[in-house]
Parts: C-alpha cells; structure tokens; sequence
C-alpha cells in the first residue's frame, strides 16, 4: 500500500517563514523605554509632601512610615533611611508648617503701623493660618507626635516665636530667635499667646459653633474670632490701650 506523501510547502511560504524574525529576536530588536531616574535629592521633600498629604485626608491617626511612603510612590524603605523614624519625619513635617506659620506673620506686618495694629495682624495671621491647615496646625502642637529638640524644628519654631514676640517688642529686630523677656513683658507675652492660641484651638476644634447660634450677627465662627481680635489690645498695657 502506497504512503501518502505530505505535500510540499509552496515556496513564497517557507521564504516568508525564513525571512519572518522570531518573536525572541523582535523582542531584542525593539528600542527600550527611556529609564528616567529618579532625583533621590528632592526625595525628602517629595516624602514631606505626602506625609501632609495624608495628615490632612487621614489625620494625625494615619500618619505612619508605610502608609507615607505609599502615597509618595516609594518603597517603604525610604522615609526610615532619611527620617530614622516616624517622629523624626513629622517633626520634620512640624518644621514646614512653623516655617509657613512664621512667613504668614511676616507678611502680615508688611504694611507696618502702631504696635497696637501690628500686634493684631500677627494675632489674626496666627488665628487664619490654624482656620486654613488644621491638621497641619495641630500637629506643630502634639508633643506625643513630635520631638521638639529635633534640630530643624527646633529652628522653625524659634523663628516663627521671634515673629510672635513682635506683639511685645513691638517691632522686628530680624533675628531668627526669640527675644529675651523679662517681668512683665514675660508675663504679657506669655499671655498673648496663651489667649491667641487658644482662640486658634477652639476654631479649629469647632468649640464655637454654638456661640454663633446665639449671635445672629455673624454667621461664621471666624468672623466671630475676627472681631474678637478687632477688640482686644495685644501687646498693649492696660493704661495704654
């Protein structure tokens, strides 16, 4: 019995197959994709702006190495070779809003005047900065979150305290630390703060809304510590104000 014999492959297709590359050899020839390396030198403050990134949609409770280094697109690794840990990279976090904090005074006393009005425009730049960056605000106040001898904080907060000082020297020196106050001058300054920051705490903690109910005349809580403002002296004596 004969055996079928297979038919041959027309010619024009085992040239096609000889001349076709291999899928090993397409690959081999095809131009990578540019690499674009990474700038390790901005990778501090690319970990500074997710960490804000999180505090203000997750609060103070989602502030964790991992959960920052996701949001920065980073391995998880990264936060702990630059910050050493969790503490160290908030107080860092701290610093920024200190620095932001102190400029937002800065600005505020461009316009000059007495020291009646300049101490009101530091004490209302102080009030809206907490209105605009709670969580911010709050954690450049958490001592269970930040270290306040960390070097870099240590600095931003004595520069923004040198602005605070204004509403009791009265004017800019331009040193970066706090003035030395004595007697009195402690005493009122001491004060000021203490009554300016505490209206910042109460705005931003939401503690006013039930005075605004009883106060047909504002219709917002800052309004409300915006006249407040208005009427008090910082940074006056009694005799003087």
């Amino acid at each position: 019995m004969p055996v079928a014999q297979k038919s041959p492959a027309p010619a024009a297709a085992k040239k096609a197959a000889k001349s076709a590359p291999s899928a090993k050899a397409s690959r081999s020839r095809k131009s990578p994709e540019p690499v674009r390396p990474y700038h390790h030198g901005a990778l501090p403050e690319a970990l500074l702006a997710a960490a804000e990134s999180v505090l203000v949609r997750d609060g103070l409770a989602g502030l964790a190495l991992r959960a920052i280094a996701r949001e920065a697109g980073v391995s998880h690794t990264a936060p702990k070779h630059h910050f050493g840990d969790t503490t160290g990279l908030l107080s860092q976090l701290a610093a920024v809003g200190m620095r932001r904090l102190r400029d937002a005074m800065s600005r505020a006393l461009e316009g000059g005047g007495d020291r009646y009005r300049r101490s009101r425009n530091i004490a209302h730049a102080y009030v809206h900065f907490a209105y605009d960056h709670p969580a911010l605000f709050r954690l450049m106040f958490s001592n269970d979150r930040i270290d306040m001898r960390n070097p870099v904080l240590a600095e931003a907060t004595a520069g923004a305290m040198r602005v605070l000082a204004d509403m009791q020297v009265g004017e800019a020196s331009g040193e970066t630390a706090p003035p030395r106050l004595v007697g009195a001058e402690a005493l009122e300054a001491a004060a000021d703060w203490g009554y300016v920051h505490g209206l910042a705490m109460l705005l931003i903690d939401r503690r006013m809304n039930g005075l605004i109910r009883a106060m047909p005349e504002y219709d917002t809580p800052i309004e409300l510590v915006d006249a407040v403002l208005r009427r008090v002296y910082l940074g006056v004596d009694d005799e003087a104000a």
